[in-house]
């Protein structure tokens, strides 16, 4: 039970760090990235949200 609520704890914490990281490299593009890309930036977080957490 308890090495259960840790793993989920530890699966839970990795997620937000890859999503928070996602966020950071998404923030970081430039308008001129973005419209190489043909994405908006709202568009690209939904994506990292729904990549994520499903």
């Amino acid at each position: 039970m308890i090495l259960d609520l840790v793993s989920r704890a530890r699966n839970s914490l990795d997620k937000r760090r890859r999503y928070n990281q996602l966020v950071n490299e998404i923030q970081g593009l430039s308008d001129r990235d973005l419209a190489d890309f043909r994405a908006s930036r709202s568009e690209m977080l939904y994506q990292a949200r729904k990549q994520i957490y499903g």
